[in-house]
């Protein structure tokens, strides 16, 4: 099986406290699953926390942005 790569990484993004910021990336194969990381945190879909995906394109959405996101 050919390894997924990712064909646009993550950038890094600036978001005023308090707003949200969306994160987006690519990846080389459609629906694959993607898992979201802190450091070694696993994220999970919360109200602070959520997730889309659509064919190779994965989006993390925080919500009220605080400066420990970074």
């Amino acid at each position: 099986e050919i390894a997924v790569l990712f064909k646009q990484e993550l950038q890094n993004e600036e978001a005023k406290e308090g707003k949200q910021v969306k994160l987006t990336c690519e990846l080389s194969k459609p629906d694959t699953p993607v898992k979201w990381m802190k450091g070694d945190a696993v994220l999970y879909a919360s109200e602070k926390y959520e997730f889309k995906q659509r064919g190779t394109v994965a989006e993390l959405i925080i919500r009220d942005v605080k400066s420990i996101d970074s």
